[in-house]
């Protein structure tokens, strides 16, 4: 580890052009980074850190004193004062000294081609990540992170499904570097990615507390898990007996909160804005996050329309991106608002143009009664869109491009009625299904979208990160 000079910044236009254009005012110049260590060098977490991994030894210590409450009262029962003052100060220089060690043994450091990052006390691990492997970098701020001024780095990479992290740095470091790697990764060379800052953005759009609760107070799901936990709260407090029959109530309150309450705490003042590394997304009124939808990763999209929603015009927008979990574009927003958003991730994607054939009534009616009418299919030269759900309308759209194999089923009951369905496979393990087609035209559905997709592909833009053309 070292604290070397800070990296002298040369010229971040990596067009290479650096001189005025005479007669022109110079454009004014970005906020530098913060001083940094020179390539390679291992850096340290924030000197915070320590409180925070001490939590893990606090968190079993107490888990096994719950369990065994009976037997830790008898025993501390039997001890002088004097002697309980003395195990818990050996607690707390146990807890102490575990945390300072594991932030000692982690470190980071960035070098010309990946991101290196040493952990672990007993057992050591050392990730590598490549940096033309990333493709996302999302800041998050939680609660006592925001009081503390510090925050956490979180990475998306291709071909990984859990992010790696560093936590915590300062909050003006995170920012930074967080800027250093999405250059590094757009193809910046290393003395510029480290002077490059944070790209610039433009706001698209801002949701409304006020439109957040409404459109949450609006949904079904949510009126629905409210009664489901008053009811189990009072079954299990009328029948059963003993502290440990309410832990049976933590997985039905725990929907119940993350359905409601939970959820407008995390969609609280969502943002979404326009930058060169992608759109951004902003959200969180406890827990602030700022996430990075990456430019062309993205699969395919869903768009929810809760039944109470359409009267006003309201839809929520989901994603598929490759290899992350930014799983929502926008909460709740106009159609309007909307088409514009998907059309800047799916360039070429219209849904209003969208035009829905429905499942055929006479033999899908006798599949699937009465629900049948919600599913539909629509293929335009750039998109295969399917559509499901009556009281709550989703239509998943998937670009050609990003489509990696077509299969067709028929169970036996499908066979008999003359339909079959249609599967759509795509890049984020995820599956778009025109359901309850006549058979015939299936069989025909799926010859042509293997052709359309092949050429798709030929002709797509590269999916490397933040690549231009």
């Amino acid at each position: 580890m070292t604290d070397g000079p800070s990296r002298r910044c040369g010229p971040s236009d990596p067009s290479g052009a650096t001189d005025p254009v005479p007669g022109e005012a110079p454009a004014p110049a970005a906020a530098p980074p913060p001083p940094a260590g020179e390539p390679g060098a291992e850096q340290r977490l924030h000197v915070l850190t320590p409180l925070r991994r001490a939590w893990v030894p606090i968190a079993a210590t107490f888990g096994i004193a719950a369990q065994q409450g009976d037997r830790v009262a008898e025993w501390a029962g039997g001890l002088s004062p004097v002697v309980r003052a003395a195990v818990l100060a050996a607690f707390v220089a146990f807890f102490a000294a575990y945390g300072f060690l594991s932030w000692w043994f982690t470190r980071y450091a960035v070098t010309a081609t990946e991101l290196r990052i040493r952990s672990g006390l007993l057992f050591r691990r050392t990730a590598h990540i490549r940096l033309d492997r990333i493709q996302a970098v999302d800041v998050t701020r939680p609660l006592l992170a925001r009081v503390a001024g510090v925050a956490k780095l979180r990475l998306d990479v291709i071909g990984t499904e859990d992010k790696d992290e560093l936590a915590f740095l300062d909050e003006r470091t995170a920012v930074a570097l967080r800027a250093e790697l999405l250059a590094r990764a757009a193809g910046f060379a290393p003395e510029q990615a480290a002077c490059v800052g944070e790209a610039p953005q433009r706001e698209l759009l801002r949701v409304r507390p006020r439109d957040l609760a409404v459109a949450l107070a609006l949904t079904l799901s949510a009126w629905a898990a409210l009664p489901a936990a008053a009811a189990a709260a009072f079954a299990v407090s009328w029948y059963a007996d003993g502290p440990w029959a309410f832990a049976a109530l933590l997985p039905v309150l725990a929907a119940a909160w993350a359905g409601t309450f939970g959820r407008f705490l995390e969609e609280y003042d969502w943002r979404v804005a326009e930058s060169p590394d992608g759109l951004r997304l902003d959200h969180g009124m406890l827990d602030r996050a700022h996430e990075t939808v990456p430019p062309g990763r993205v699969q395919s999209v869903r768009i929810v329309e809760p039944l109470l929603w359409r009267r006003r015009g309201w839809v929520r927008v989901e994603l598929s991106v490759a290899g992350s979990k930014n799983g929502v574009l926008v909460p709740v927003a106009t159609r309007a608002a909307a088409r514009e958003l998907i059309a800047r991730i799916l360039p070429g994607a219209d849904p209003e143009a969208l035009e829905f054939a429905p499942a055929p009534r006479g033999a899908a009616r006798w599949v699937v009664p009465v629900w049948w009418k919600g599913y539909a299919l629509a293929v335009s030269p750039e998109v295969f869109a399917a559509r499901h759900g009556r009281l709550c309308r989703r239509t998943d759209i998937v670009p050609h491009a990003k489509v990696q194999s077509v299969r067709l089923t028929q169970g036996p009951w499908q066979r008999a009625r003359g339909v079959a369905d249609v599967h759509v496979d795509h890049g984020a393990d995820g599956t778009v299904t025109a359901r309850l087609r006549a058979a015939d035209e299936a069989a025909a559905l799926l010859a042509a979208q293997a052709d359309r997709s092949r050429t798709s592909r030929a002709g797509a833009r590269p999916d490397r990160w933040m690549a231009a053309g």
